[in-house]
């Protein structure tokens, strides 16, 4: 697997229209560098495509959360086995001295493992 480290240097925001270089767009998924890279360990509450409010909610926590891990300092992307996924996008572990930021995310409750499809976010009482 090769593996590519960012410098300190490299800042993100948050997406908005196009062109997008370097920035998060949510939970699992930003651009670097004019390249998009989904995050291959973890499934993230959507934010745009939401399910229900409580996704949506959980999703926004997510993306803020993995905007300020990224901007924390540097950062490896370790390429998974499966290369692209079926929208073409990078796949890829984040990792910040050996720890996944995946890893984190879940810990932190914001993310879950990647179980190779997307779980439903929405429970009753969040609808």
């Amino acid at each position: 697997m090769a593996a590519l480290v960012l410098s300190a240097a490299a800042l993100f925001t948050l997406c908005g229209a196009a062109p997008r270089q370097t920035c998060v767009v949510d939970g699992d998924t930003f651009w670097l560098a004019g390249e998009k890279v989904r995050m291959a360990d973890i499934n993230a509450p959507e934010t745009a495509q939401a399910e229900c409010p409580s996704e949506r909610q959980r999703g926004e926590a997510a993306k803020l959360r993995l905007l300020a891990l990224l901007n924390a300092g540097p950062v490896e992307l370790v390429d998974d086995a499966r290369s692209r996924d079926r929208y073409g996008r990078r796949l890829a572990v984040v990792a910040r001295r050996g720890a996944s930021l995946g890893t984190q995310l879940v810990n932190e409750g914001l993310a879950e493992p990647w179980r190779g499809r997307r779980s439903s976010w929405c429970d009753m009482a969040g609808q």
